[in-house]
């Protein structure tokens, strides 16, 4: 608790070392996916989604950040997907319907989405009314 009685959340500075090296993974695919540098952009995603995968791991005790992490996790997998149906020219293949390669991309973006508004729609709210219960 701080001096205001809030709650205090802190990593330890390896987990902190480690969440910005994913931030720097993830800007040298997305740098890469932009200059169209296929190698190193497929290079970075394997570290940048493993990161991720991991955060969200080391973090499945507290379930905001759980949600998030899943959810960041789900984005890099949609983003990397959709980086890699560009780099292999099935981006603008019909899967279905309208959909094309690149469309498939939103099955993962929704699932994080989806994660994030079960959290706050159901969790969040259950967890106000416990902590409003417990400081009473």
């Amino acid at each position: 608790m701080n001096q205001n009685n809030e709650a205090v959340y802190s990593i330890p500075a390896q987990y902190r070392r480690m969440e910005n090296m994913h931030i720097v993974f993830w800007l040298v695919k997305d740098i890469s996916w932009c200059m169209i540098w296929r190698e190193l952009g497929l290079a970075m995603f394997i570290p940048t989604l493993t990161i991720a995968i991991v955060i969200a791991w080391r973090t499945r005790q507290l379930k905001s950040e759980l949600a998030h992490n899943l959810a960041i996790a789900f984005w890099i997998t949609a983003n990397g997907y959709w980086m890699i149906s560009e780099f292999f020219h099935f981006d603008e293949y019909i899967v279905f319907g309208t959909w094309t390669g690149k469309h498939m991309a939103l099955i993962p973006f929704l699932i994080g989405a989806v994660i994030l508004f079960y959290y706050y729609a159901v969790i969040r709210p259950k967890e106000k009314r416990a902590h409003k219960t417990t400081t009473m």
